[in-house]
């Protein structure tokens, strides 16, 4: 009787070998000062991760654990019934759908804008462009308090005051969108553009089906930077709505800090689950994020 074959482990084993010792070399290159800066690095992310830390261990915990002495980071017994109470208490619910709909929808809307802005002022020639450009970045050094009064007064004469168009439309412009945009469309080659015009495209075409298809990096990190500012955004929403049906989870999540009384336990039950969608996208795009930042840079003509 034939006995059957064996399968070769040889080459894999091999690989995975030199993978070890590939990375074996890599660590033994590196220098004094990076295993020092290593060294100092770690305890400062630690550091950064305390508060995080604290906020679950909070939010597991009873009302009465709150402010022991000494404290403990981990509570028993465990009050799981805290991320449960949060959704009876309030509205959490409507407060996220809410978050969701105003950062999907300004992300979406300031992608448009800006890429078409950026694309005007990367590729088009027009008169006073640079000085146009100049003056869009210079909007960048108003703090977004000072427009605070304006936009509202605005929104009042409109009758968007509590409604989504109020809190959508106002951050549908970015400037800094556009400048991000631009440097990133002013590193793509012009040879595409002359093939695409001599092919009869125009300059939508071009900027439908050049541009955008090799901005995939720099429309992602626009993408995140934008959804994240506006999922944690507080002050305007807090201005723009008055009624708890509107409120974002910022705002909503305020109405459990009272003048004497605070629930803590259920406010970082909230503010956890309101921090799982900013990791999330982070955790799943954050390659695209660091491409689109290392590949946009500040350069350009």
């Amino acid at each position: 009787m034939a006995r059957p074959m064996s399968v070769s482990k040889g080459p894999r084993v091999g690989r995975d070998r030199g993978r070890v010792s590939l990375m074996r070399r890599k660590l033994g290159a590196f220098t004094v000062g990076q295993w020092l800066l290593a060294l100092f690095l770690l305890p400062t992310a630690l550091f950064m991760l305390a508060p995080f830390v604290w906020m679950v261990s909070t939010s597991l915990k009873t009302s009465g654990q709150v402010f022991e002495y000494p404290p403990n980071l981990i509570p028993h017994p465990i009050e799981w019934g805290n991320y449960l109470k949060v959704f009876t208490v309030l509205p959490f619910a409507r407060f996220f759908l809410n978050s969701f709909i105003v950062a999907a929808s300004v992300t979406v809307l300031q992608l448009v804008t800006s890429s078409l802005a950026a694309y005007a002022f990367a590729r088009l020639r027009f008169p006073g462009r640079d000085a146009l450009f100049l003056g869009y970045l210079g909007t960048l050094m108003i703090p977004g308090q000072v427009v605070i009064i304006p936009n509202f007064i605005l929104l009042r004469y409109l009758g968007w005051i509590n409604t989504y168009q109020g809190l959508i439309l106002p951050a549908a412009f970015s400037a800094f969108g556009t400048f991000l945009l631009r440097q990133f469309f002013l590193t793509i080659p012009n040879e595409l553009e002359d093939a695409a015009v001599v092919d009869g495209a125009s300059r939508f075409q071009i900027y439908l089906r050049v541009i955008l298809p090799l901005s995939g990096p720099a429309l992602s990190a626009l993408a995140i930077f934008t959804f994240l500012f506006q999922w944690n955004s507080f002050l305007f929403p807090l201005v723009v709505t008055n009624s708890v049906d509107m409120n974002t989870l910022t705002v909503g999540l305020r109405t459990l800090q009272g003048q004497y009384n605070t629930a803590w336990t259920l406010l970082m039950a909230g503010s956890v689950v309101a921090l799982l969608p900013v990791l999330l996208v982070f955790v799943v795009a954050q390659r695209y994020f660091i491409r689109g930042i290392t590949l946009t840079g500040l350069g350009g003509r």
